[in-house]
């Protein structure tokens, strides 16, 4: 079988080392879908998965990436054909098993979704493991009864991932988003997604155009070799807004 390019985790010495390498295809792991990935994301949990934080990954070496999208290649499931454009989200991949920092990856199908047509593979992965969080907490509140005239709502780490994403949601459903962050310097960014007013996180206590468009405001693309450097950025905050991974560059 032909190789294919990853990111790959190796435990040295008690530390994780990342190396981009060539990975012969039958060492993924078993599933009915083999897909192509196209994109996927940097997250939170990424960041430490890649700093070997919290022990997540216990098996090495190990292929990151959380979620990620691309074209079916081979399919043993009736539900899915070769061409056929996927999503992933979840199911601990990344974590438990491979994940989508590759140019390939194999998972069963229950795990994958079609992606909807006329939603580009960069479109899919701004919007991402963070984008399906946020867009299901605003679909919570309002089935407890949120609307737009319950007054304003709060934003708390409104610069990250997630929180990019709910600024901007929230916003473009009516309501008048108050975004908490720790990084004032940020402010414009915020504004610019639909945030009405900033509040500084340590003021909270001491805990602390088409939807489509503004994923450019708050998306960035990165290679592969850029996450090692980017992963202890993210989990000191220096990363704003999403960021997808470009697995071919």
């Amino acid at each position: 079988m032909a190789a294919f390019r990853a990111l790959v985790l190796h435990e040295e010495g008690g530390k994780v080392v990342p190396r981009i390498e060539a990975v012969d295809e039958e060492r993924l792991p078993p599933g009915e879908v083999t897909v192509a990935v196209e994109c996927s994301t940097l997250n939170y949990k990424d960041g430490m998965i890649l700093q070997g934080v919290g022990r997540l990954v216990r098996n090495y070496p190990h292929i990151p990436g959380i979620d990620f999208t691309g074209t079916v290649e081979r399919s043993d499931s009736p539900e899915f054909a070769p061409g056929d454009p996927v999503i992933l989200t979840g199911w601990r991949v990344g974590e438990t098993q491979w994940g989508g920092y590759a140019e390939k990856a194999r998972v069963k199908a229950a795990y994958l979704v079609r992606r909807p047509e006329g939603l580009t593979a960069r479109q899919a992965m701004a919007i991402g493991t963070a984008g399906l969080t946020a867009t299901l907490a605003v679909i919570a509140l309002e089935r407890h009864g949120l609307h737009p005239n319950s007054g304003d709502v709060l934003v708390t780490g409104a610069a990250g991932g997630l929180g990019s994403v709910a600024v901007s949601l929230l916003s473009r459903l009516g309501y008048r988003v108050v975004a908490s962050t720790g990084r004032p310097e940020q402010r414009d960014y915020l504004s610019e997604l639909g945030a009405a007013d900033l509040i500084d996180r340590a003021a909270l206590g001491t805990k602390p155009t088409r939807p489509l468009d503004r994923l450019e405001q708050m998306t960035q693309t990165v290679p592969l070799s850029a996450l090692p450097e980017m992963a202890p950025r993210i989990l000191s905050g220096g990363v704003r807004g999403r960021t997808v991974v470009d697995v071919a560059a």
